[in-house]
């Protein structure tokens, strides 16, 4: 029952398991609606950088600290 969902590859994880697949899916999906969804309403590049940043970099800070959490 204790299955690692995850495998360390250097300073990343790589899962291995379909819920490990399934949690990164879901994790890329969030990002790219959030791009979409920002980059509708910005102005220039950097607009959408700074739009963007508040929501992908905690969502990446969540996929790895559950990473490392579902790896040992």
């Amino acid at each position: 029952m204790n299955k690692k969902w995850f495998a360390a590859y250097g300073w990343l994880y790589r899962p291995t398991s379909w819920q490990g697949a399934v949690l990164v899916l879901v994790t890329m999906i969030f990002c790219m609606e959030a791009f979409v969804a920002v980059d509708a309403n910005s102005h220039s590049a950097s607009d959408t950088l700074f739009g963007v940043f508040p929501f992908v970099v905690p969502a990446f800070l969540l996929l790895n600290w559950i990473a490392e959490k579902a790896s040992k």
